[in-house]
């Protein structure tokens, strides 16, 4: 049997890493980050254990991982959904509600996410975030910013807090308040992305006014 090639080895090993993403993904969904181990995700994935170690650093790196993934992957089927555009306008409208989408479906995944990100490790720069930031600057630049560079971070940094307020344990914000404020910020028409049930919360003016 001949040895395989290179560009055979490398997609097995794309595919490996990309099982113990989704395991990570759905076994922190169902029992929390605590009580998941590195061993169940390799269990999960159907992989040796030491093949988590081999692609990741610890379980926190793994998760970050796995969630910007998830986030890229959900990011990525909002912009694309049917009817697709190129309008800048409808596509910043979806990446919002994209995001706010995943904090209401995946409210324990997310908070997660967020605290470790707050944690000694901090950000991890891996592959899937830089596909998600390519989104997102993407989606700004088809918006027309004038400056990507500048307005990807702080986009970034606009849409982890609307995150965070939405799953604030004791004290959290209705999406279609931060919804609002967001398209406010931005000058995006309510009824751009997938607007939620009934009109802009009170106090918040249209862009179209």
């Amino acid at each position: 049997m001949s040895p395989r090639s290179a560009s055979v080895n490398e997609e097995l090993r794309r595919r490996s890493r990309e099982r113990l993403l989704r395991a990570a993904v759905e076994l922190v969904a169902e029992r929390g980050y605590e009580a998941t181990t590195l061993g169940d995700i390799a269990d999960r994935a159907g992989a040796a254990r030491g093949l988590v170690s081999y692609y990741f650093p610890g379980k926190r790196q793994l998760l970050q991982s796995a969630v910007h993934r998830l986030m890229h992957l959900t990011l990525e089927a909002g912009l694309e959904r049917e009817p697709r555009t190129d309008d800048g306008r409808e596509r910043l409208a979806r990446a919002v509600d994209a995001v706010l989408g995943l904090a209401r479906d995946q409210p324990l995944l997310m908070r997660t996410h967020m605290a470790g990100i707050l944690t000694a490790e901090g950000f991890v720069q891996c592959p899937e975030q830089q596909r998600l930031a390519e989104l997102l600057r993407d989606t700004l630049s088809r918006y027309g910013s004038a400056d990507v560079e500048a307005d990807y971070p702080l986009l970034r940094a606009l849409l982890m807090g609307a995150v965070v307020a939405v799953l604030l344990p004791g004290a959290p914000m209705p999406s279609a308040r931060l919804r609002a404020e967001l398209f406010q910020r931005y000058g995006l028409d309510w009824e751009l992305g997938v607007p939620p049930d009934g009109g802009p919360p009170g106090g918040t003016f249209s862009s179209a006014l």
